[in-house]
């Protein structure tokens, strides 16, 4: 997949978030506040083939049911594709 370069994800005192710089400033106006998982979905989008390889990962990593997670990553992917921050 991919990722908005403009984009640089930050964890700011236990809070992560994703801020716009250069050219991106204009278009996004603010911080793109984000989970914990949201930001390691961030973090794997670089090199991720697929969704399902973003889930096998965070599979290993988190306790949580497959179809959950599957439903949330698929959720979390639609709002940055939504805003231009991701390309399928």
């Amino acid at each position: 997949m991919k990722v908005n370069r403009d984009l640089i994800l930050r964890e700011i005192a236990g809070d992560y978030v994703l801020v716009p710089v250069g050219s991106t400033m204009n278009a996004y106006t603010g911080l793109f506040s984000v989970s914990e998982v949201g930001a390691r979905i961030w973090q794997l989008l670089p090199d991720a083939e697929s969704k399902d390889h973003i889930v096998n990962i965070l599979l290993t990593e988190y306790d949580v049911e497959k179809a959950e997670l599957e439903r949330d990553v698929s959720l979390f992917l639609g709002e940055l594709k939504k805003f231009g921050m991701i390309e399928s």
